[in-house]
């Protein structure tokens, strides 16, 4: 839904969509997705395909090959973002990962794709909370190399986690704030090496502390939101705009919290909005679907939707 009212005003999604904004996929065939989700893809086949235990070493080329696949597929012509392509040209020509990245780019594509590290667990693929903490971050820095993007992907992969282990969606975002101040000043040094390395940073901790600092003070105005919830306005208003990637975590989380049971109302939620609402709404539905599982999205959905196969078989992977 929200490919189809990216870049336009509430009043302009309500005008095109009346009254209440698009509630269905796209009447394409199949129902194309976006960038989000190829690039959710990307990551979850990388994820797949990498030899277990997970390290930087093991990881990397699998997530290297499939960001320049993405980058270089032809079907990569739904508004993706300029860091993402960048990156992975650089990638392409390359590059170790830590000079292909964008350095200055915290930017929602660190985080709109890492939902599939969430739902690697102890059990399933020998994962642990920490483990997974760096891994999400670590998929990020392939493209975005700013500490906030770094945190909002690790914080991303936390919610899909807890969510999916059964956590309650109400106490979410005190949780998130907990789990952000204990992971202040953790740097994954085995994973990110010297990508710490820049003018402004004294020390690894230093350098990670500021992108935790900046996703707290999203996760703040979130709990506020969560005080006064406002089902009618803009939820880019309360949240943010979501173009970069610690408000598109609070604003997708916002949307999701408005309706926890009730999935086609927080992703309509996420797509009526001003920001980068594709980005947002895949977000919701990420957050949804590991809350609600497979069930919860109608079946039509599920047979129309573009990249059925490799999805399920993700999905699958990790049940």
């Amino acid at each position: 839904m929200g490919a189809d009212t990216e870049f336009l005003s509430v009043d302009e999604i309500l005008h095109r969509y009346p009254p209440v904004g698009p509630r269905e996929l796209a009447q394409s065939s199949p129902a194309r997705v976006t960038d989000d989700t190829q690039m959710t893809l990307a990551v979850g086949e990388a994820l797949l395909q990498a030899e277990q235990p997970y390290t930087a070493k093991t990881l990397e080329d699998p997530l290297r090959d499939a960001f320049i696949a993405w980058n270089e597929s032809p079907e990569n012509n739904r508004a993706p973002g300029m860091t993402c392509i960048h990156a992975c040209e650089y990638l392409a020509c390359g590059l170790p990962w830590y000079k292909a990245t964008i350095n200055h780019s915290k930017g929602c594509g660190a985080n709109m794709r890492v939902a599939p590290v969430g739902l690697l667990t102890a059990s399933n693929s020998g994962v642990t909370a920490q483990s997974r903490a760096a891994i999400a971050q670590f998929q990020a820095a392939l493209t975005h190399g700013h500490p906030t993007g770094l945190a909002a992907a690790d914080l991303t992969a936390y919610v899909v986690a807890d969510l999916v282990a059964g956590g309650e969606p109400a106490d979410l975002p005190e949780r998130l704030i907990d789990y952000a101040h204990s992971q202040r000043s953790i740097y994954h040094a085995d994973w990110l090496g010297p990508l710490w390395h820049r003018p402004a940073a004294s020390s690894p901790a230093n350098f990670i502390e500021r992108g935790w600092d900046e996703c707290l003070i999203a996760l703040e105005r979130l709990h506020y939101a969560m005080q006064q919830i406002d089902r009618q306005g803009d939820p880019c208003l309360a949240t943010g705009a979501g173009w970069i990637a610690e408000e598109a975590l609070a604003t997708g989380l916002y949307c999701f919290l408005m309706y926890p049971e009730d999935p086609i109302s927080a992703i309509q939620r996420a797509a009526v909005s001003s920001g980068d609402s594709d980005s947002i709404a895949c977000l919701t539905g990420a957050f949804a679907g590991a809350h609600l599982g497979l069930a919860a999205w109608p079946a039509e959905w599920l047979e129309r939707i573009e990249y059925r196969e490799r999805l399920a078989r993700l999905g699958d992977a990790w049940d």
